[in-house]
Parts: C-alpha cells; structure tokens; sequence
C-alpha cells in the first residue's frame, strides 16, 4: 500500500494514500471539530466547520473531503482556522433556538460543545428565524426542525444505513430543509421508525420521544446489551437512570450491528414495564393461573411430555421454534425433539 508523509500541527503523520486530512488526523490524535461527518456515512463536506490551514492553499478546505498528499502541512487550529470556525458557528446559532438549558440533547449536542469550545455566546448576524411546528406525530421520534443545521446526517444515514431513502432536502435557501418526500409529517411518510436518524443526528432537532423530559445526557447510565427480539444478536445501551430504563441508544462499539437497530431493537423495550408482564412460572389450578417456582413450572411440564409420549406415541408430539432465539438455542430444540422425544416433527417460524 503506498504511504505518504504530511505534517499536521508540527508531528508528521504517514497515512496510505486516499485518506482524509480528517481522517489522518483522528489517527494522528488530534481532534478537528466537525458536524456533517460521520465515519458510518459517506462525506459531504457541508458544515464547514472542519476547515484547516494547507500551507500553499489560500482557501480553508473542508478536511473531511480533502485527501492528503505528500509532504502536505496543515494547522488545525490557526488564527485563521479558528476565526472561521467561530463565524460558521456563529451564522448556526443565528437561526437555532438558544434553549440549551431545556434541551433534551443538552450533554451530548455536538453544536453546544463546540460554542463553548470557541467561545460563541450568541451571533451577531440578525434576521428572520424560522419558526416550524414540532413534529410530535411519530410515535417514538420528536423532531425539531428549529434546531436542524442541515449537516445532512439524517439525510444519509436513511439512506446508507436503512435502505429507506425517506428523507432528503427539500427547497433552496432559507427554507432548504432535511425532511420527508413532500415535506408531510413523519408519521404520513415512508418512515420505518428505525431511529438511525436519531443516532446520528449531532442536535436537538432529533430525539427519542421516550426520553423527553425524563434525564439529561449525563445522568444517564450506559448499560450495554443484547436485544432479545431475533437471533442476530444486535448490541445497544440501556440509558438507566435511578434503575429505571428510559430508552436504548447505538453503541458504535456493537460487533454485530454498530449503530443500526430496528424498530423493535430501538423503541420496543418499553414491554419490561408493561403491567401485563409476567414475572414467575404460572400453573393453572382448579381453573386459575396461580405462581410457582421454575422447578415446579419444568417438573410439570416434564411429567405432560412423557405423559404425551407414553399415550399416544412419538408422532403425537411437534416442536416449533423461533427467529427471536439463538442458532444454538434453535439447535437445541431440535436436539430434545429428535433425542428425547424421538421424532423429526420440529420445525421453524423464519423457514421459507
């Protein structure tokens, strides 16, 4: 693979041929600021917010669409660069509501933390704002799109991620908006409320509905785990607070899935508090369901099988598995059926 050498903020750094100056500076260890980049999505370059200094260049180039070459020599933090930086964020907040301290994003908004990286209070660019309704009719997703800065994130991950391809930008100019084919309410669009918009927006203008209200970003506690509802074994983080569950956000980190989620993996968790749900082993006496340990629930249901298979023969018994259980718990089903029960009737729900 072919190298080259370039020189970011005085340490030289050898990348292969192709990357990004963003890129090589992130393996580098140097952190350049950046809004529309997301390393799961195809570049765009749109916020501006990542320029740097190339000496030589008399433009600041966006260092996530800007590919390196030898003997290159970038600041990251330059007078220059810094100034830049200062005024695209200050044209941001312009026409993005200041209500940081009732976010719901506070903690974990990619926009606040670089105000306050910069030091941006305010702007002092004034004009007209817009002044969009909230979009409440989704039943798992609030979106805002007054606090939308058309990094085009959503846009992508709809796209690239889902396979959906429900969202892109509507409009020119001031009214240019990410949003749904014909600008109609999520809940009356194509939307297959998987949440991967919400995962990678860096804003307030996506959130979870189930979270609202309930906890800011840092009194959350990340528990991670396995979604129970198919055997592919996706990985996400409970967000725990007072050890209650108030939603699931994607763990970059998942091997199996990264930060993609269904419906079901995203916003079906809210069944573990259904009061519906059952907590123990139910046996039915004189005609109602009455609580029993497991050893009572299985030594039952161990003396029925038998009893079915001493009566009536082998071929009077049938399992049916299921695609929410493990290849080796689908495995095992099988096993018992044939093994135990002696019979090759056992089947699968997710057969075709």
């Amino acid at each position: 693979m072919e190298m080259v050498k370039l020189i970011i903020d005085g340490r030289e750094v050898e990348v292969p041929v192709g990357t990004t100056i963003m890129e090589a500076a992130d393996q580098a260890g140097i952190n350049i600021p950046r809004l529309c980049y997301d390393p799961d999505l195809s570049a765009l370059g749109a916020c501006r917010l990542c320029v740097v200094e190339v000496e030589g260049n008399r433009l600041l180039p966006a260092s996530c669409v800007t590919p390196v070459y030898q003997g290159m020599v970038v600041k990251t933090e330059s007078d220059d660069v810094v100034e830049a930086r200062r005024t695209i964020l200050e044209l941001l907040v312009a026409n993005h509501p200041l209500d940081c301290m009732t976010c719901d994003k506070m903690g974990d908004c990619k926009l606040a933390e670089y105000c306050y990286r910069y030091g941006v209070k305010g702007s002092s660019f004034t004009g007209e704002k817009h002044n969009y309704p909230v979009d409440n009719s989704n039943p798992f997703i609030i979106r805002d799109l007054n606090k939308c800065i058309l990094c085009g994130a959503c846009v992508r991950a709809c796209n690239e991620m889902t396979g959906q391809d429900n969202l892109s930008f509507l409009y020119r100019g001031f009214n240019r908006k990410a949003t749904t084919a014909a600008d109609v309410p999520y809940i009356e669009s194509d939307c297959v409320f998987c949440g991967q918009c919400v995962a990678v927006c860096p804003t307030g203008a996506l959130t979870e509905k189930s979270m609202a209200g309930a906890a800011r970003r840092w009194e959350v506690e990340r528990v991670r785990t396995t979604c129970p509802f198919c055997g592919t074994g996706c990985n996400f983080d409970l967000a725990v607070k007072n050890g209650k569950v108030l939603g699931v956000l994607s763990n970059p980190d998942s091997p199996v899935n990264q930060r993609s989620l269904c419906v079901k993996g995203r916003f079906g968790w809210d069944f573990i508090y259904n009061e519906k749900r059952l907590k123990t082993p139910l046996i039915k006496k004189d005609g109602e369901f009455v609580s029993a340990t497991w050893d009572e629930a299985l030594d039952l249901i161990a003396a029925r099988f038998k009893e079915v298979k001493d009566k009536y023969g082998v071929d009077a018994f049938a399992s049916l598995s299921s695609a929410r259980c493990t290849n080796e718990e689908n495995y095992l089903v099988q096993k018992f059926t044939r093994a135990v029960m002696g019979t090759n009737s056992t089947d699968h729900c997710a057969r075709t």
